[in-house]
């Protein structure tokens, strides 16, 4: 039997594939991406807004009723906003977030951009941000790059990347706790 993970990365894909298509034919891959790119926000920033979408106690009507004054106060309409209340008419609001990263997938697949994630222990300066920019442009075979940048005190100093799949832990962190280890193996 597949795991809950595979069934909503299935089902993930088949939807956001299915507004993908509608968004195309529309010419507006761009407004619904960013549309759903606001709603994806919303849910991260409201714990009431999770519970609503992963909560199987809440009935379609309430989902519906409270999801359309939510969508009407973001100022999220059309292809976005009518996904999103088919979503949960079909009761799969627990796979919108995963749906929402599948969509922007298959647009940034149609743009030629890759998503690259970025760790250091302070922030980066504009400088530091275009010449990391462009080396990873140079990595990725000239696609576009669009850069997230975090900042995580913890990892002390260097910097920890993710682009696309690949990964690539330079943090002082990661290095003093490979020394730790070999350490440990030699005394």
């Amino acid at each position: 039997m597949a795991g809950q993970d595979e069934i909503g990365a299935g089902l993930a894909g088949r939807y956001a594939t299915a507004l993908f298509s509608l968004a195309r034919e529309a010419r507006q891959t761009e407004a619904v991406g960013a549309a759903l790119g606001e709603f994806d926000r919303l849910i991260a920033e409201s714990a009431d807004l999770k519970r609503l979408i992963l909560s199987p106690a809440f009935s379609v009507a309430d989902q519906l009723k409270a999801l359309g004054a939510l969508l009407d106060r973001a100022e999220i309409a059309g292809l976005a906003a009518n996904f999103i209340k088919l979503v949960a008419a079909k009761r799969r609001l627990f796979a919108i977030r995963d749906m929402i990263a599948a969509y922007g997938k298959l647009d940034d697949a149609l743009r030629g951009v890759t998503r690259a994630e970025v760790t250091s222990a302070a922030p980066l300066s504009d400088d530091n941000v275009a010449a990391l920019k462009e080396t990873l442009r140079a990595v990725s075979g000239g696609a576009e790059v669009a850069l997230t940048a975090k900042v995580d005190p913890a990892i002390i100093g260097g910097l920890k990347v993710k682009l696309g799949s690949r990964m690539v832990d330079g943090s002082l962190k990661t290095k003093l706790n490979a020394i730790r280890s070999r350490m440990k193996e030699v005394g």
